[in-house]
């Protein structure tokens, strides 16, 4: 079933702050406390073919589970080469799917919903899954929100009306130009992808540009064998 984010939770209110206007949540009673903003385990890098490394900041402390099958993944370099193959101006780009079509996943299990206080602002990442239908009865309405596994998406913008049916698991804190660029589409034409993704405490590279493509020969054109495409 494709992972698709509900067309109903397109209206959002709120404007657009900066990514990188990060507040600290005080203490609350009942809460756990986040962690720091420099706590390198809790930092996700982004590499991105649109031209930079994107830093993410990870909340364990309100969703533990897709928290760890982030760094369980990234370790295991499943979303090295993975696409952003759904894009929406104004809303949101989508990642995390090796099959680049949205329909895809990693061999781990589902992870069930959790659904926290953390509204979907601008940079705010959240776990897709998959969706029910327009008719869909109450069971399968929960069904569907506990089918998190490997795919995310990114907000360009607030829409808050996906607080509580989607499983934010952290917050953009650096780079959020170079999400801004990723081309748009439904597919896209031409899709921007994760080159590498990184847990900080893993001490890894600085970012390294993608090597442009080389020049054909005068005269020459390039070949698509068959299969290939």
């Amino acid at each position: 079933m494709r992972f698709l984010l509900s067309l109903l939770a397109l209206v959002g209110l709120g404007a657009a702050m900066p990514a990188t206007a990060q507040i600290v949540d005080a203490p609350v009673a009942g809460r756990k406390a986040p962690p720091a903003t420099t706590d390198k385990e809790n930092l996700w890098l982004l590499d991105l073919s649109t031209g930079g490394r994107v830093t993410i900041w990870l909340r364990p402390d309100v969703a533990p589970q897709m928290v760890e099958r982030i760094k369980t993944l990234t370790r295991r370099k499943f979303y090295d080469g993975v696409l952003f193959h759904r894009v929406i101006e104004g809303f949101m780009a989508q990642s995390g799917d090796p099959k680049g079509d949205g329909t895809g996943g990693s061999d781990l299990a589902d992870l069930p919903a959790e659904f926290s206080y953390l509204p979907h602002v601008r940079g705010a990442v959240s776990a897709a899954r998959q969706g029910a239908p327009e008719d869909a009865t109450a069971e399968q309405k929960t069904a569907a929100q506990n089918t998190a596994n490997s795919q995310f998406f990114i907000m360009f913008t607030p829409r808050l009306s996906l607080d509580k049916d989607y499983s934010v698991f952290g917050r953009v804190i650096d780079g959020m130009q170079y999400v801004d660029t990723i081309p748009r589409g439904e597919p896209p034409t031409a899709p921007a992808r994760i080159l590498h993704a990184y847990i900080a405490a893993d001490n890894p590279p600085p970012y390294q540009a993608p090597a442009p493509a080389a020049a054909l020969p005068a005269g020459e054109k390039e070949v698509t064998l068959p299969g290939t495409k």
